[in-house]
């Protein structure tokens, strides 16, 4: 499977939008926003032209099939860190375009010189686990009970966390880029 990542745009709202409304909502719970909700996007690229947001889609055949974003708050306590958000269309899941995406926002973040990347997600999103495992992140906290879905159950968060400045200035030390 084939597929092209680029800077999101404004032009790709309404496909943003479909995409959202292909996902489970479980997948969405870690956002800490519905994506689903149509001004929730028009943040999102509000935050974009604002440069607190560096967001990326994967597309295949004019399709998206996959996003990734770099969230910072420079204006806050913590503008060395990124959050790192990713969502992966089911049926793309497990062919390498997670990795991809998340390997675009690794080389942002060195960019923008962050020192630190975490992401949110649940437990039981065992795949996504994975997947950010195996490219450095480590378990860092667990909020019990933490987001609450549709139905109003209540779900676990956990947040990874990705030391980016050792693993930056490594890759530096070896002309890795």
């Amino acid at each position: 499977m084939s597929h092209i990542i680029r800077r999101f745009e404004p032009d790709d709202a309404e496909r943003m939008r479909s995409f959202a409304a292909g996902l489970p909502e479980h997948d969405l719970l870690f956002l800490g926003r519905d994506l689903k909700h149509p001004r929730v996007i028009e943040a999102w690229l509000r935050a974009i032209r604002e440069g607190w947001i560096d967001s990326l889609v994967a597309e295949d055949g004019g399709e998206l099939v996959g996003t990734a974003a770099l969230v910072r708050d420079p204006l806050g306590w913590s503008p060395h860190v990124g959050e790192v958000r990713l969502l992966v269309s089911a049926e793309r899941r497990g062919h390498g375009l997670g990795r991809d995406l998340l390997e675009a926002v690794f080389a942002i973040a060195a960019e923008r010189g962050l020192a630190k990347l975490v992401a949110h997600m649940t437990p039981d999103q065992t795949g996504a686990v994975q997947l950010f495992e195996s490219l450095g992140f480590r378990g860092e906290a667990l909020l019990r009970e933490h987001v609450q879905d549709r139905g109003g159950t209540r779900h676990d968060l956990a947040i990874l966390s990705f030391d980016a400045a050792r693993v930056f200035a490594r890759h530096h030390a070896f002309g890795v880029k």
